[in-house]
């Protein structure tokens, strides 16, 4: 609770990104206490590992280190809304706490025998990799080609352009016609 606090309250974005991260771990012990810790690994990995790193580096790109003025509302009337919308999730959270306090505890549920150790796991791996391969299959392939795609777009060329090795595309082979662009270029010439 406190890290989602961090992320809303923080002036800096870092620092709301990095508050983040305290939040997805909060979720990961949560999945940790109902026993399902792939789950736990999962949220770990992918959402404070990957999607906040991916949040860090749009954070960097796009250099948003610089305060905003506060007193200019780009849409109007939206801090009136975000108050209103704010108090109405308090009153709903505050409604389901007050009728989870008159429900039942929970302890026919904590007390239940647990299962075979590695269950949740070794059935969602049995089901991976028999009933769906070509799923996962095509999956790996997709972000493959989307992690190939994210290099050769991200990368920078550093000098000047050098042409492509291969035959010259303007040279005239057996058989070819000229075009418009070459007979301009030899009417030039003349």
């Amino acid at each position: 609770m406190g890290g989602a606090i961090g992320v809303v309250l923080s002036r800096n974005p870092v620092h709301a990104a990095l508050f983040l991260v305290g939040t997805l771990f909060g979720v990961a012990v949560l999945f940790v206490l109902q026993d399902a810790t792939f789950l736990a690994a999962v949220q770990v990995i992918v959402y404070a590992g990957a999607i906040v790193i991916l949040f860090l580096f749009v954070i960097m790109l796009l250099g948003v280190d610089r305060a905003e003025d506060l007193g200019v509302e780009p849409i109007a009337g939206q801090r009136p809304l975000a108050a209103l919308v704010g108090a109405s999730m308090v009153g709903l959270l505050l409604t389901v706490l007050l009728i989870a306090v008159d429900g039942p505890t929970g302890k026919s549920a904590t007390t239940a025998p647990l299962g075979d150790a590695g269950g949740n796991t070794r059935r969602l791996g049995e089901a991976l990799f028999t009933d769906y391969v070509f799923a996962v299959e095509l999956t790996a392939l997709l972000l493959t080609v989307a992690v190939v795609g994210a290099v050769v777009l991200s990368r920078r060329v550093t000098g000047p352009l050098q042409p492509i090795p291969g035959p010259d595309p303007r040279s005239k082979q057996s058989g070819d016609t000229p075009d418009v662009a070459d007979r301009a270029e030899e009417e030039a010439a003349q």
